[in-house]
């Protein structure tokens, strides 16, 4: 199996104490890390993963908008976990946390209310080869077809529409939406069609369409074929799936013996998981107002079978209600997390950088049974350190991940 590490195993940290000295003593791409305190909250700066070291795993490459980079939850399970503990995400998305968990040896939890977060998720945590999934491909009757959405032809040449239509008929058979137990294969082909569906090259069933990792509206798409002066080609769906495969698995697929759990539930309620099991939670919360999950998905919803209306995806408006949700997760996660576990909770920078969300994970935290030991900017681009305290330099904001560190008393 290969890992693809990225840093240097350092030893497992015990205790805050041997995490901060980590942090701060962390120069393995030549800058020492800048510790500032700032109303309170101690906050550590350095570039802890970069740019130029960004291949991870080839199985994460599934594209799904307001994702974070492999080489993050890579950073802290290297760090903060053994080979067998167990790690979680109450906000998978695309499932960056539980695959680069499993693909490292750890135990797998997951929750996210979007249901398609588990059938991106769910089938790169299974062993799987591509010549399983070309023979698979080979058992579709390509011909049961029948186009139900004329508007998708705004998308898709007509023979290659009723070709999705009949890979979702032969999907229905071997991995029925809901389902927990599901033919892998299927699961896999089905997590892949769903990741090819709308782009702007050739590997892509769609005619050219912008951006890759969201759908635009049929009138959107519309107005790109006019501009454009073109209608969508015909593509070769199980070669376009087979190819995507093929990249996908180069680098090889998780370990056999992997064990995983996961779930559709909001992230402050997953009683599925039981009171301190959990070694690490690292995740990555919904910012505000600022993505539009169920309009950016509603093309992978329609081949998915799934009603984007009954997903309860919450919008947070305020800074308040973003707060008053975030404490509720947290209060989850120390439910469920031994004690001595840690939360590393990455948030990002909204409104140009007018409201830094740490300060708001770091005021719902408190009373809660957390030691909160500060906040990790990995500075990627080296820009002025002011503007990592959101002190403005003449730019709209850094170009960083912001996590805050807790551990569980």
């Amino acid at each position: 199996m290969n890992q693809f590490p990225l840093f240097a195993i350092s030893e497992y940290a015990a205790s805050p104490d041997d995490f901060v000295e980590g942090i701060c003593g962390f120069d393995e791409f030549g800058r020492k890390t800048a510790v500032e305190e700032i109303a309170g909250i101690k906050y550590f700066v350095n570039e802890f993963w970069t740019s130029a070291q960004r291949q991870s795993h080839s199985i994460h490459e599934i594209s799904y908008r307001a994702c974070f980079k492999a080489q993050l939850p890579e950073f802290f399970i290297t760090r903060l976990t053994r080979e067998g503990d167990a790690v979680h995400d109450p906000f998978m998305g695309r499932g960056t946390t539980p695959v680069q968990a499993a693909l490292m040896g750890r135990r797998v939890f997951g929750n996210d209310i979007n249901p398609l977060s588990v059938l991106l998720t769910r089938p790169r945590l299974s062993p799987i080869s591509p010549t399983d999934v070309v023979a698979a491909l080979k058992t579709v009757d390509w011909t049961k077809g029948e186009i139900e959405r004329e508007d998708l032809l705004a998308f898709y040449h007509p023979k290659t529409l009723r070709k999705l239509e009949a890979l979702k008929v032969w999907l229905a058979e071997r991995a029925p939406l809901g389902e927990t137990e599901v033919d892998p294969v299927a699961d896999w082909i089905r997590m892949v069609a769903i990741n090819r569906l709308s782009g702007h090259s050739p590997g892509f069933f769609s005619g050219r369409s912008m951006p890759p990792n969201q759908a635009v509206s049929i009138k959107a798409q519309l107005k790109i074929n006019e501009k454009l002066g073109v209608s969508p080609p015909e593509r070769d769906v199980a070669q376009i799936i087979a190819k995507k495969t093929k990249s996908l698995l180069r680098h090889g697929s998780v370990p056999h013996t992997i064990g995983y759990r996961l779930l559709t539930e909001r992230a402050w309620h997953t009683p599925q998981i039981e009171d301190c099991s959990v070694d690490l939670v690292v995740t990555s919360p919904p910012f505000l107002d600022i993505v539009q999950y169920a309009a950016d998905n509603w093309l992978r919803c329609w081949f998915a079978g799934i009603d984007p209306d009954t997903v309860a995806i919450d919008m947070h408006r305020t800074e308040d209600a973003w707060t008053s949700m975030v404490a509720s997760v947290l209060a989850e996660q120390a439910r469920i997390l031994r004690p001595g576990g840690y939360v590393a909770f990455e948030v990002g920078e909204v409104r140009n950088g007018k409201v830094l969300l740490e300060k708001l994970v770091w005021r719902a935290a408190e009373g809660l049974p957390f030691e909160r030991i500060g906040v990790m900017i990995n500075d990627q681009e080296f820009t002025k350190t002011a503007n990592c305290w959101g002190v403005a330099n003449g730019t709209k904001g850094t170009n960083t991940n912001r996590i805050v560190l807790l551990q569980r008393h």
